[in-house]
């Protein structure tokens, strides 16, 4: 439990940080700011993969069987946003926020299909960092610059790519033991 808290308290920290303190990040060059970033998210990640794997948390809740099918739906938006962050379809032209919108359809879609503590502290902690990374983000920069027109060659390309991550995350969750299909 211990290990899961301080990863998601690293996370929190390196990602908020150019947010609750600016100065201080200003005072950083570009370089070794996201650096410092990358380097605490790939630890954070490390434990909060540890902790949540290793914390035989208490069951609150089962499950129905159905939610695993709408968990796989929402797992398609959660992804087909985070590719969008990065490709702009049309979407992004109405989504200030589609990779931290991911996080939350991602960390939803988990919280529906896991009711054990330790997958409601890890998701539910991950859900509340975007709602207060979005938050925070509107505040510092209330004018938001809606991307360019998309091209339907680029639609085509953020829902190949979508359905590519989706393939690899099932493959991943069956090699470490969770057939996430139902």
């Amino acid at each position: 439990m211990i290990r899961l808290l301080v990863g998601l308290a690293l996370w929190f920290g390196s990602h908020l940080f150019k947010r609750l303190a600016p100065e201080r990040r200003s005072q950083m060059s570009d370089q070794g700011a996201k650096g410092l970033v990358a380097l605490a998210s790939l630890g954070s990640i490390a434990l909060m993969v540890i902790g949540y794997r290793g914390w035989d948390a208490p069951e609150l809740w089962s499950p129905p069987e159905f939610l695993t099918s709408v968990n796989n739906l929402f797992m398609l938006l959660a992804v087909y946003l985070f590719v969008a962050s990065s490709t702009k379809p049309a979407l992004a032209r109405m989504i200030r926020h589609p990779m931290l919108g991911g996080v939350k359809v991602w960390a939803f879609a988990h919280l529906l299909v896991n009711g054990d503590l330790a997958s409601i502290v890890l998701f539910g902690g991950l859900m509340l960092w975007s709602v207060a990374s979005m938050l925070l983000i509107n505040r510092a920069e209330p004018d938001w610059q809606r991307p360019g027109p998309s091209s339907a060659a680029n639609e085509a390309k953020t829902l190949v790519l979508t359905a590519v991550i989706v393939g690899v995350i099932g493959y991943v969750h069956n090699w470490l033991g969770y057939w996430p299909f139902g």
